[in-house]
């Protein structure tokens, strides 16, 4: 069962100018067709106010496409309610004028509302390969099976006309491969779109952030930027995740048993450093957790890993190897019940379970919400005899989102005419706004 929601419109507490609010289509009819055609509409489906199922929609005269397409996850206040999804009507309401959609990356609050859509509407879906790997699976597994012949491949540098939009793909660093900001250029000025997006100087497989692009963009004038707030409330400048890469050498170096690393499947970056440092420390490397499985594929068809094939095993060869020749990458960092770190954790799994000696990483952040299961498993992990170590006893894990800082060189590179704050709850998006008019932006 899943649930469509509508977000409410984008707004930060000191701007007076927000998004345009569109008339109904009765209202539209009764006023003509070409009421507002010279008139540029950013309508957020949603992504905010709220962490998850991000989808902004773009209008100019008869063309329109959205951004992204995620899914979001249930609360407790939400009994019998598997996802949530955006609220299609706009959508639905000018489906001719409906050019197409852009995705930014592969996470599921990107990607994860596609099947319904694509099931829905007959439009092309753009993606860079990473994110396009991850949405063939998705719509592969989808029940019943959905097929579309109109996914098309972009990559970070390409541009791409939609109607009366020119989109600008920009390469940015994010806890996923193939992340990109669009800069959607209309007639009446161009919007800088960041997508989700930290500023990476020393990343570990790819090339930091294209920053000369997006001063090049400011330098020629930036209608809006609208940038993702997540981090908005944390002060300072992101970790890189080469800093991570520095504290996996010193735990691998000192584990004497099996090490077990439980990540978010889709961080392509964090899957390559563990490998690297299994192989570096003669370790056999078993993945577990169908999600990390599909990433770990994906990534291996487009080349995003290097490894020697024989440091990758099946779980049927775990019982060859002593323990301290043996890494385990798994899915369940956010505690999820039927992940493969839970089953470890509570010897659930069929084919492996925790034993005393075992250095369990958790290499994630926790997602607010998650922390009671998490420290549930935490929990069990200890009783079961595992060292367990996290990102409050070690720097194990780096966010894939901007903090302040990062936030304000992106305003400084911009020099953006109007600010809206995006993705993130109502605290986020009003610590952004803060920062922006701070930095000069009218409220």
């Amino acid at each position: 069962m899943s649930q469509t929601k509508s977000s409410d419109k984008s707004k930060s507490p000191r701007m007076k100018k927000e998004t345009a609010e569109p008339k109904p289509p009765r209202e539209q009819k009764k006023n003509g067709a070409a009421a507002g055609r010279d008139t540029l509409r950013v309508i957020p489906l949603g992504g905010m106010r709220e962490i998850g199922k991000n989808m902004t929609v773009f209008e100019y005269g008869d063309d329109l496409f959205a951004i992204d397409c995620g899914m979001a996850f249930p609360d407790n206040r939400m009994p019998g309610i598997d996802v949530i999804i955006p609220d299609f009507t706009y959508l639905r309401d000018r489906r001719d004028q409906f050019r197409g959609v852009l995705i930014t990356h592969g996470h599921e609050d990107h990607i994860g509302a596609l099947p319904w859509l694509i099931k829905e509407f007959d439009v092309p879906v753009y993606a860079t390969p990473m994110s396009m790997k991850l949405i063939e699976t998705k719509l592969e597994n989808f029940r019943p099976k959905i097929t579309s012949d109109k996914l098309q491949v972009v990559r970070a540098g390409e541009k791409l006309t939609l109607g009366s939009f020119e989109i600008d793909f920009i390469h940015v660093n994010h806890s996923i491969a193939d992340a990109v900001s669009l800069a959607v250029t209309s007639p009446v000025g161009t919007v800088f779109y960041t997508g989700d997006f930290k500023i990476d100087y020393t990343p570990t497989t790819v090339k930091p952030i294209d920053l000369g692009k997006i001063a090049e963009l400011g330098n020629r004038g930036i209608l809006a930027l609208i940038s993702e707030s997540t981090n908005a409330e944390r002060e300072g400048h992101s970790l890189s995740e080469r800093e991570v890469g520095r504290a996996f050498a010193d735990i691998f170096t000192q584990a004497k048993g099996r090490i077990i690393v439980a990540t978010f499947s889709s961080n392509v970056f964090r899957l390559q450093q563990v490998i690297s440092m299994a192989e570096t420390h003669n370790r056999k490397v078993l993945i577990l957790g169908r999600s990390m499985q599909n990433v770990f594929a994906a990534a291996s068809s487009l080349g995003y890993l290097t490894f020697d094939p024989s440091t990758i095993i099946d779980v049927q060869s775990v019982d060859s190897y002593p323990p301290e020749e043996l890494v385990i990458l798994a899915t369940g960092s956010q505690g999820e019940p039927m992940s493969a770190l839970t089953r470890l954790a509570f010897s659930e799994h069929r084919s492996a379970e925790i034993i005393p000696g075992d250095t369990v990483i958790l290499s994630s952040s926790m997602i607010p919400g998650n922390e009671e299961a998490i420290y549930r498993v935490i929990n069990e992990l200890f009783m079961k005899g595992a060292q367990v170590i996290y990102d409050t006893l070690s720097e194990v894990h780096a966010s894939g989102h901007a903090y302040r800082d990062e936030m304000r060189q992106i305003i400084t590179l911009t020099k953006p005419a109007f600010f809206i704050p995006s993705h993130g709850e109502y605290r986020m998006l009003y610590q952004h706004a803060e920062l922006a008019n701070d930095m000069g932006i009218p409220a």
